[in-house]
């Protein structure tokens, strides 16, 4: 099968570890199944597998990819769910401490074919597309759990998200503004803050900018940087949700008077569960969402994919087709 794959890891040039030709197609064990896919999405996490991070060297060769969707065995036009339990392991996947991403222990989504555990195939809603369908397993299945299991505001509310130009960030305006929420959002780039404007956030503020009105919740993404800023920002009993730490995880300030005397709340929040993403397809298709796309190119192409996302030229999803 094609498939793009790492072959070695380097933090300076990530690149020069990526190859895309030939892997041999998987063979599932039992309570697995292989999906042909249609399409597959690019991801920051395939970017640090290639530095060398989360991805240990002796599972090299490893084929890339978290976001996938195609027909499984039986014909069945399906979504990939990228979180693997462990063994045995019952409830909430993201919660078990075994767990890993596909690409991580087995092999990923950037390929034509894929072996998943059958409990991890999500039915693909009919309305959206297979370039649509394959933004939505990493990304916007953790801006989702952000939002709506774990934030928890109600429409009306108010939420801001720090960053505004990142896959989740952008995960997290459209199905913010969808689901009836004020959405405000902040960039070091004006243009960025426009954009997310256009795409349903209410306003745009620059880094650190202070806001008109203190906020419900704030989805972060960015850490170190922009953490002082977000404890401001809540009113007291809010919540911040954090899913990353692009900036680094030791702000200059935890600002921990601040979060007992507001008595706010800080949730950690990591990917989503099958039925989180199930719930994820439907709510995209039966609102009309049209995720952000950056490009559509053949797999055999991966490779210029890649090197827009390292050089910090995407907007949206890159989505391969195969």
């Amino acid at each position: 099968m094609l498939a793009a794959y790492a072959v070695s890891q380097s933090a300076d040039d990530p690149l020069s570890g990526l190859e895309v030709g030939e892997r041999p197609d998987p063979e599932p064990r039992d309570g697995w199944t292989v999906v042909d896919l249609k399409t597959c999405a690019l991801n920051h996490h395939d970017v640090w597998s290639l530095r060398g991070v989360g991805l240990a060297a002796d599972r090299l060769p490893m084929v890339l990819g978290c976001d996938g969707a195609g027909v499984d065995a039986d014909g069945n036009e399906v979504l990939v769910h990228a979180v693997i339990p462990s063994d045995g392991w019952q409830g909430d996947e993201t919660l078990d401490p075994r767990r890993t991403l596909l690409s991580e222990l087995h092999d990923g989504t950037l390929a034509t074919k894929v072996a998943v555990p059958r409990a991890n195939l999500v039915p693909k809603p009919a309305e959206l597309s297979w370039e649509q369908a394959a933004c939505l397993p990493t990304a916007w299945l953790t801006a989702y759990r952000m939002l709506f299991t774990n934030a928890g505001v109600q429409p009306g509310g108010t939420v801001l998200v720090q960053g505004a130009a990142g896959g989740v960030a952008t995960a997290l305006v459209q199905l913010g503004s969808a689901a009836g929420l004020r959405v405000w959002v902040t960039s070091r780039d004006e243009a960025k803050g426009e954009q997310a404007v256009a795409l349903g956030a209410d306003r745009a503020f620059a880094s650190g900018e202070r806001l008109p009105d203190r906020v419900d919740a704030v989805m972060e993404t960015v850490g170190a940087a922009t953490w002082s800023h977000s404890v401001n920002s809540l009113r007291p009993g809010g919540t911040i949700v954090i899913s990353g730490a692009t900036s680094g995880d030791a702000p200059a300030k935890a600002e921990l008077t601040k979060i007992f005397f507001k008595q706010l709340r800080v949730v950690g929040s990591t990917m989503g569960t099958r039925d989180e993403l199930q719930r994820l397809a439907s709510f995209v298709a039966a609102s009309g969402i049209e995720p952000l796309i950056d490009s559509v190119v053949p797999l055999a192409d991966a490779r210029e994919g890649f090197a827009r996302m390292v050089q910090g030229q995407v907007t949206g999803k890159v989505v391969f087709t195969t």
